[in-house]
């Protein structure tokens, strides 16, 4: 059994996760994240910890950052968009057990402060045509699945490398994957 609580979204994602791993969650409700909801997180970082484990679309990334920027120090789960597909949307909900397993077994955690740490540079991503590339928005997204850190449009993708202090050994060898993926 995972020791953190696990944030998700609502009660079917609760399911997949308990069904996946046994664990505990909280739910969020949605994206209208309440001060009640938000206090709870607070007590189970203090006390257990947290990874916060959201849908792979625009509101689970809302959600995200609302948690991790009033609750630093949780650990980040993520899936990719087609782990999480499923007949009626996007959602942890839909995601196999395995790829509920496989994201909770690489959890990336943020160093609450995501000044720059030197590794990954804006030069870096353009040179490697991550942004203002004709392919940079499926380029970022296979990088964010290599690297564990999920989709991202260019400026966050670049917040996300510092805040999740990834190394430039690790970046290398994601790009490599990539290039040997023919993208």
């Amino acid at each position: 059994m995972i020791q953190e609580m696990i944030v998700v979204e609502g009660k079917d994602d609760t399911t997949a996760v308990r069904r996946a791993v046994g664990a505990d969650t909280i739910e969020t409700g949605g994206s209208a994240v309440g001060d009640d909801v938000l206090r709870r997180i607070e007590l189970a970082q203090s006390r257990r910890g947290v990874i916060i484990f959201t849908d792979p679309d625009a509101p689970g990334e809302r959600i995200r950052k609302i948690v991790a920027e009033r609750v630093p120090g949780c650990k980040h789960a993520f899936l990719t968009k087609d782990e999480a597909r499923g007949r009626n949307g996007i959602g942890v909900e839909h995601a196999s057990d395995e790829a509920i397993r496989r994201a909770l077994e690489v959890v990336r955690t943020a160093d609450g402060d995501s000044g720059d740490y030197g590794e990954i540079t804006w030069s870096d991503l353009l040179d490697t045509g991550l942004i203002v590339h004709a392919s940079s928005a499926r380029r970022r997204e296979r990088m964010g699945e290599l690297l564990g850190i999920g989709y991202a449009n260019g400026k966050q993708f670049h917040k996300r490398c510092l805040m999740f202090r990834i190394t430039r050994a690790e970046f290398l060898a994601a790009l490599e994957q990539l290039e040997r993926e023919g993208l």
